[in-house]
């Protein structure tokens, strides 16, 4: 079925209070990626979110924790690399605990032990988890456990992830973009954000197609800050699929008002930051 109204934006009860609004905790980073997980964790607190916690290498967590005082850092174990350590797991699984909603990706980097973290997480937490970038990397190198979830799952790839995720070429994903997502949705049974121009959100049965966004949006760490976004609107009880359809048009109306200001080729992923609440002034 496909859904062209414009997105409703969450309920926001004036008595509500910081745990009503959500807490949501970010996993990501490393040592040269800490913008990434700066950039979804300043997102998610411009889209309503109460508490955010950034679970990053602990290397990298002085200048993480710069970026924004409004977030809380969670310092975990790294590699020498600078890339969370597997034995930062536990410390995850514990800190999962309580929060309405996890993402996981930015920034991440790849190596065999964030694809443990990433597996292990996606397969036990029952909490709705969002799944962006060297997250998504992990869970291609595992397709066989896609289905294998045990809590509403919300993955937002490019159509290079996708390819990677459903072992199909860029051209034949491109070429039938709606059709290709709404079965992937389906069979593995959560909401699929596959980006791009007119960016698709479909859950295997509901299907939208986004109206906003520009190209100067093509720009790193614009991903990033759909993450934050999603992640928040989720933590505000959303279900996935209005939260994924929600996010994906402030996303793009924050960057059509920034370009609008800044031009297209001038845009950058932080002013995305700058022109939320504008955006969010649009629709509320």
């Amino acid at each position: 079925m496909n859904v062209s109204s414009r997105p409703s934006p969450p309920e926001r009860p004036e008595s509500g209070h910081k745990g009503t609004f959500g807490r949501v905790l970010i996993i990501g980073g490393s040592l040269g990626m800490s913008g990434s997980i700066s950039l979804a964790g300043a997102a998610a607190l411009r889209s309503g979110a109460g508490l955010v916690y950034l679970g990053v290498p602990r290397s990298i967590v002085g200048i993480v924790a710069a970026f924004e005082p409004s977030y809380i850092t969670v310092p975990l174990p790294d590699q020498e690399s600078g890339v969370l350590s597997k034995s930062a797991l536990p410390n995850l699984m514990d800190h999962a605990e309580g929060k309405d909603v996890i993402a996981l990706g930015p920034g991440l980097t790849q190596s065999s032990e964030t694809d443990e973290i990433v597996t292990a997480m996606y397969q036990s937490c029952s909490q709705p988890m969002v799944i962006d970038a060297d997250g998504l990397n992990a869970l291609a190198r595992f397709p066989e456990q896609l289905s294998e979830h045990n809590g509403p799952r919300v993955l937002t790839p490019h159509p290079g992830e996708f390819a990677r995720l459903t072992g199909q070429s860029i051209d034949s994903i491109q070429n039938d973009r709606q059709d290709v997502a709404t079965r992937f949705a389906k069979e593995h049974d959560l909401t699929l954000v596959l980006k791009g121009p007119a960016t698709i959100v479909t859950d295997g049965d509901q299907v939208y197609v986004n109206s906003t966004g520009n190209s100067g949006m093509g720009t790193g760490g614009t991903g990033d800050v759909l993450t934050g976004i999603v992640s928040a609107l989720i933590g505000q009880k959303m279900p996935p699929f209005s939260a994924a359809r929600f996010g994906v048009y402030l996303h793009g109306l924050a960057g059509d008002l920034a370009a609008n200001e800044l031009t297209e080729p001038a845009l950058i992923a932080s002013d995305l930051l700058r022109f939320l609440p504008a955006a969010w002034k649009q629709v509320i």
